[in-house]
This record gives C-alpha cells, structure tokens and sequence, in this order.
C-alpha cells in the first residue's frame, strides 16, 4: 500500500501503483480515503489545469470547474489508458460497494441512534475526541474519513454529465452481475418509513400534533406505501414501473402530510410552552421524511448517477451539520430562547414609561425599590459581623438579596438593574418596521422611552438608598452609642469601590448575572406552562379539597402571574451571593457590584467618617466607581438579552448605521427626551 520511496503524497502514478484488492479491508478503505485526499489536496488551480489534458481544459473554463473535478476526470483519463491500472481500480471500488453496509448511510446517517437531543450530543462530543477507524463495513462511520469537514459538496455537484458516464463505466461491474443498484435506496426507503411511523405513534409527538391532520392516519399507511414500492421497483412486470411512479406520488403525498404534522407541534409548543427534546424529535421526523425524497429520486431518476451525485453532495453538507455541537444547541435551543424572549418582552413592556404619568410611577416604583435595598445593605452588615465561613456567608448573603428582591416584587416596587434583561427583548420587538422611516422614527421614540425609564428607575432607587442608610446609620448611633456599618467597614467600601481598582470588572460580571438570571426565569415559566401547574393546582383533587375551589383557583393565578418574577429574584439573590464564594474556593478574586447596592454601602461609609469625607478623592473615586457599575449593570445585561431577542427570531440588523444616525439626530434634536417625560402621552 505504501508508494514509491521519495515519490510525492500526490503523486498519481504511486497512488494508482497502490491500488490492491488483495489487501485487507482497512487497507483497502485507506486507498479510497487517500485518492479522495488527492482529489482535494490539489495544487493551485493552474498548476492542476497543466496537469488536465488539453481538450477538457479548454472544455471547462477556470471560474466555472473546480480543481477537484478536473483532477477526477484526469485520473479517468489515466486510468482508462491503462489496462492495468483500470482493472485494478475498478475491482476495488466494486469491492468496496458490494462490502459497505450502505444502509447505514442512506437511512441512519445524520440522525440520532437514540431519542434525546442530549444523546445526541454526547455523540458528537465523542466523534470529536475519538479517532475514527477504516475497518469498519459501516459505511456510515466510514463516511466521516472519506468526506472530512471541507468543500466537498461544491465539486460533486459541478460533475458533468460525461464525467459522470466514465465513472459509471468504472463502476459497470455492478450492473453486470446481475444485482440492481437500487436494492439498497429501497431497503433504506423502508427503514426511514418505520422510523417516521415509530415517532409519528410516540406519544411524545401524537400528543402534540393536530388532530385534524391525523383523521386519515398517514403514519399508518407510509409503512405500507413504502414496501408497496419496493415490490413494484423489483418487479418484472410490464405494467410495475408506471405503478411504481403512481406510488411514489402517493408516498410523497403521505410525507407531505407527516411533515405538516410535525410543524403542528412546534405550533402547540408555541402556546403551551416548550420542550427542546420534543423540538429534536420533530426536526429529526421532518429530516427523514426529506432523507425519502432524495432517495426516491435516485430510485426514479432517469440520470441516477447524476441523483446519486447529488445525494452524496447533501450526505456531505448533513456530516457537516452532525459535527457541530454549537450548531446541535442553535438549531433546537432556538425556540426555547425565542419564548424565553417573548415572555421577557411582556414583562418588559410593563418597565417602559411613555408618559409623565407612568414616568412618576416608575419614580415611585423605583424609590420603594431603594428603601428595601437600603435595609438589605444594612442586613448584609449586620450578618458579617456574626463570623460565618466563606460559603455560608455567601449562602446567608444570597439568602438577603432574594428575601428583598421577593419583597420588591410583592409590593410591586421595582429594581433598576433588572429592567434591561425584560426590556431588551421588548425593544427587539420593534425592530421589525425600521425599513421604513416611520417605522425607524417610532424605534426611535421607543429607545428615548427606555433610556428615560431606566433613568427614572436609576434615580429613584438611588435617592431613596442614601436617606434610608443614612437615617439608619444615625439613628443607630443616637440608640446604641454606635453605627451599625463600623469604621472599619467604612474603609473598606471606600478602597473597594474604587474606580481605580477591579471594580469595572466586576460591575460587568453583575451585568452577566442580572441576564442569567432572566434566563432562569423564563426557563421557569416555561417549564410551569409546559407542566400545566397552574391548571393542576386549580383542579387537582386533593389541593381542591385542602384549600377550596375558589382559594385554589386564587392560588393558580397568583403562582402563573408571579412565576417568573419569583424564579428571576430568587436566581438573582443567589447568584449575587454565591457566586463570590463559589469564586473563592477555586482563589479566584472575583465579587459582585450592584448600583443601588454600592451606592448604599457608600452612605453608610459617610454616615460613619462625617460630611468631610465628601471633600476627599478616595470618595470621588467611589462616586466614579458607581458611576460606572450602574453603567456595565445595565449595558452588559441589555446588550445580552437584545442579542438572544434578536438571534432567536432570525433578526439581521442590515443597516445598523441608520439606526445610528437617527438616534444621534434625536440627541441633537430632543437630548431632554431621553431623560424627562413629555407632557402627553404620544399617539
């Protein structure tokens, strides 16, 4: 097997001159995997061009035939000018088709063994990690070494006609001994059959698809449309082929059918919540019906070696898409992340103020969010002075912030910093109109309204933190003899809020927590919708007879209004608190800067050093500090949220310059709307 000493890995001769049927499989496997490679590998194109002859160069222009196909038609120019090397090729690619076990790769490849979207990528993370073998019959396993990640697909579809009837000249062994090279795309047909009609009865799907598409029961009849065609291909009948076409049109009729079914649960999905594993099962329903199709025009095909070109082209393009793991989580997280998205937007649209009215709510909101974070700051004190470990500090910390941001939310108050996660969503929304300029203009409003609420939201959290830690902070004093924040701590704050040290950093961090947390959230609702909870807890028996049908159906409203918001605080508090401790385990200096947060542990520091402290930099360095972890709070997780809103709904921001300069026009134009209310609401 191995060629010539000295010669080239491309070289021709030494790679025909290896060609043995004699070798073993593995070995014979190898040949084919490296002629495909010296297919690929080629040299520039116009070095592969001087090698072609001369009549099919000038055949073939440059822009139009890839290197590869000029290579394979030289190869055949070789081979059929040598008996030898003819005979020897050629019995070793009929070899090579009568060993493989096509079916693997006709029926099973680029679908998952094994139901569950995370079976699948376990499989994928293993065919990364483990090297593959060529001595294997699998000719889906060994379609991985023949057809490498690349461009191959390109060059087998450019294939010409007169390329395609040398090979199959190369080929006619097959056809010769009597066997029919469809048996194959028949058995194949058959099996993906089975496989749809499997998954269209798994109650995991037939639960899910409308009913109406199910009355004349096309999953039943596929299994028997597709031996029907199987019986009608082998036949020797006169009247077996036009039968066999009238088949295949029902066949495709009944895929046609299979296929809306399995767009129907994704409309179910839509308005009773979402479930990635039963997302993969209808993709992989649908893929299969596909698979038929081409296989069917292979079987029918007047040119099938031009079909079967062409399938090997889109068996390519699949193996591309059966490696990428990033690709497996895109495709089937899509719509998880685009209802994930749709909820935030009508939780967020409820944050965005667009008079003075709502304008004075969201202050008022905002400032009672203030007043419970203040005291949560001075609780966080309190709690470090008991001398908890690491861990159990952070537990108790995140055990604070979720206690306050439940509270926040029951007394309808709001928290500046979790507003970017719901709102973003909710302006991606109106992002599909800005083709026009009424549309672009209307965006426009729609940023001033958001940029002014989170504003307003800023503003009232902070001017109500201050006083609240303030007047704690002296009346402490005036009862105890003390402040609860000490000395100590003052310093502290002081040297950690600092612009000047890590504190940018960790604002960021914050940012990314606050949309995790958004994340959880909608995961949660969606789960409780999927679940049907809120039905359960209305009328299931038990809970019925303990609590009262009418307190039971009070109970179901409150968990499907509240579900979100609960899950999101929650999340949030813990994250905030354990993520520090979590850190300090693995000695990694990170922490955590919340605004309103920061801004009070700031006024407790004053309320401890005095008014003079104001006049020092230490404290303007804070100041600054703050500054900008409101800023990367709320940039970091808007920027976050905007962009899932956007990839989960297909949404390409083709001339984002526009944007741009419209709302730079607006700045000029209004700068005070993006911060104050206009005094009616806008049409």
């Amino acid at each position: 097997m191995s060629a010539k000493r000295g010669a080239s890995p491309w070289d021709l001769t030494a790679l025909l001159n290896a060609a043995d049927p004699k070798a073993s499989l593995a070995e014979r496997h190898l040949w084919i995997i490296r002629f495909l490679e010296w297919l690929r590998h080629a040299p520039v194109q116009s070095e592969a061009r001087a090698t072609a002859p001369a009549e099919l160069v000038a055949a073939a222009p440059a822009e139009a035939t890839p290197t590869q196909a000029l290579r394979l038609r030289h190869m055949l120019g070789v081979i059929e000018r040598n008996a030898e090397h003819r005979d020897r090729v050629g019995t070793m690619l009929v070899a090579f088709l009568r060993e493989v076990d096509s079916a693997a790769l006709l029926a099973d490849f680029g679908f998952a063994p094994r139901a569950g979207l995370w079976a699948e990528f376990g499989r994928r993370v293993r065919s990364r990690i483990l090297p593959l073998t060529p001595a294997t019959s699998d000719l889906g396993e060994l379609f991985a070494l023949l057809f490498p990640p690349g461009s191959d697909a390109a060059w087998l579809t450019a294939l010409d006609a007169e390329t395609e009837a040398r090979l199959a000249a190369l080929l006619a062994p097959i056809a010769d001994d009597g066997s029919d090279w469809r048996a194959p795309f028949l058995e194949a047909i058959m099996f993906l059959a089975s496989a749809i009609r499997s998954a269209g009865f798994s109650p995991l799907l037939r639960q899910r698809m409308s009913p109406e598409l199910l009355v004349d029961e096309p999953f039943r009849q596929l299994a028997r449309a597709a031996e029907r065609i199987r019986e009608h291909a082998e036949s020797s009948e006169p009247e077996a082929h036009a039968q066999l076409l009238r088949d295949a049109q029902y066949l495709r009729a009944l895929l046609d059918v299979c296929r809306r079914c399995a767009t129907s649960v994704h409309e179910h999905l839509e308005a009773h919540g979402v479930s990635v594993d039963v997302v993969f099962e209808a993709d992989q329903l649908r893929e299969r019906t596909h698979r038929i199709e081409l296989l069917l025009g292979c079987v029918l095909s007047e040119r099938p070696a031009r079909e079967l070109l062409r399938f090997v082209a889109q068996m390519v393009d699949a193996a591309e898409g059966r490696r990428s793991i990033r690709g497996l989580f895109a495709e089937h997280y899509s719509i998880l992340a685009r209802k994930v998205a749709e909820r935030s937007a009508d939780a967020g649209d409820h944050y965005i103020t667009r008079d003075a009215a709502e304008y004075r709510e969201m202050l008022r909101a905002a400032a009672g969010g203030g007043a419970v974070l203040g005291a949560t700051t001075l609780l966080k004190a309190l709690m470090g002075m008991i001398g908890l470990g690491v861990f159990w500090a952070g537990f108790a910390n995140g055990l604070n912030y979720a206690a306050s941001f439940v509270l926040i939310q029951l007394l309808h108050f709001t928290v500046a910093t979790k507003q970017p996660a719901m709102t973003a969503p909710a302006l991606a929304d109106k992002l599909g109109d800005v083709a026009s300029d009424e549309g672009l203009e209307r965006f426009v409003d729609e940023v001033a309204c958001l940029i002014r609420s989170q504003a307003a939201g800023i503003f009232g959290n902070l001017l109500a933190v201050v006083p609240v830690v303030l007047g704690a902070q002296w009346l402490a004093r005036a009862a105890f003899g003390a402040p609860i924040i000490g000395e100590a701590q003052a310093e502290y704050t002081l040297a950690s809020l600092s612009l000047a040290g890590p504190t940018p950093v960790f604002a960021a961090l914050t940012g990314v927590l606050l949309f995790a947390s958004s994340l959880v959230a909608g995961w949660v609702e969606n789960w409780f919708v999927w679940h049907r909870l809120d039905s359960a807890i209305a009328w299931n028996p038990r809970i019925v007879d303990r609590f009262g049908a009418a307190r039971a159906r009070r109970w179901s409203a409150f968990w499907r209004r509240n579900i979100s918001g609960l899950a999101s605080n929650v999340s949030l508090g813990l994250l905030l608190g354990l993520v520090p401790a979590i850190a300090w385990f693995f000695s990694l200096p990170i922490d955590v800067r919340h605004v309103t947060l920061a801004t009070g542990q700031l006024a407790a520091a004053v309320g401890v050093l005095g008014v003079a402290i104001v006049a020092s930099a230490p404290f303007w360095w804070c100041v600054a500090g703050i500054a900008a972890i409101g800023a990367l709070n709320l940039g970091v997780s808007f920027w976050l949220a905007f962009r899932v809103a956007l990839r989960s709904r297909g949404i390409r921001l083709a001339d984002q310059s526009r944007i741009h300069r419209a709302i730079r026009r607006r700045l000029r134009q209004r700068p005070a709307s993006f911060i104050l209310p206009p005094r009616l609401a806008p049409a």
